[in-house]
Order: C-alpha cells, then structure tokens, then sequence
C-alpha cells in the first residue's frame, strides 16, 4: 500500500473524478431544455464529490473531514436520484444510468469505508 502524501492519492477521490468525467459525457445527451436543469444541476452533484473529498482531506481536524466525507456521500444520493430523473424520459440511456450508478454504488461505499476507519484514529 502506497502513502498517502496527496488527496490526489485517495482512490476514493480518483473514483470520484472518474464519476465526473462519466456525468459531462452523459450529460451532453440531454436535450438542451434541460442545460440549465438535470444538466447543471447532475454536473454540480458530480463535481461536489471528489471536490469535498479533497477539501476534506486537507482540513486540521477528522470530525471536519468526516463532515466532508458524509457530504460527498449526500452528493452521491442526489447524483443517483437526478440520474432515476433523466431516465424517466428517455434522456439518458438504461445501460448508462447502470454503468453509473454502479460507479456511484462504488464511491458511497468507498467514501463510508473511509469515514469509518477516520472515526477510530485520534489524529492524523
């Protein structure tokens, strides 16, 4: 197992990222009445993942991190409830929105696995 010198290094976060680049290639499907709806608003959940991940990382104390960690695990949620929203439509394909919720499926229990061995250090 390699140190962690960087959030950089977190799978979780790599995770993360590879979820965003998923959202902006699924997204563009999306008819564009929806640019500044599902769109955006699937983006900014996206984004918010590795993003408070990361943030989270670099904080001083672990309650502050886990905070950021169960916040990336709400954007997980929400991620997963606007994808069930494109596919009602038919604006997003089913084997995409599986392909999907698979990686965010990954990422919550990523993320929980994480906030549970914080909760058992002192410092770090």
């Amino acid at each position: 197992m390699s140190e962690i010198k960087s959030f950089k290094d977190l799978r979780v976060w790599q995770l993360g990222i590879e979820i965003v680049k998923q959202v902006y290639l699924t997204t563009k499907a999306l008819p564009t009445i929806e640019m500044y709806g599902l769109t955006s608003q699937m983006r900014i959940a996206a984004v918010s993942i590795p993003s408070n991940t990361a943030e989270g990382h670099n904080r001083s104390h672990l309650g502050e991190y886990n905070q950021f960690l169960n916040i990336s695990i709400g954007s997980c949620a929400e991620l997963e409830t606007q994808l069930i929203i494109s596919q009602e439509p038919g604006y997003i394909k089913e084997e995409n929105c599986t392909k999907l919720r698979e990686l965010i499926e990954s990422e919550v229990k990523q993320l929980r696995s994480l906030a549970s061995k914080l909760k058992g250090k002192r410092n770090y």
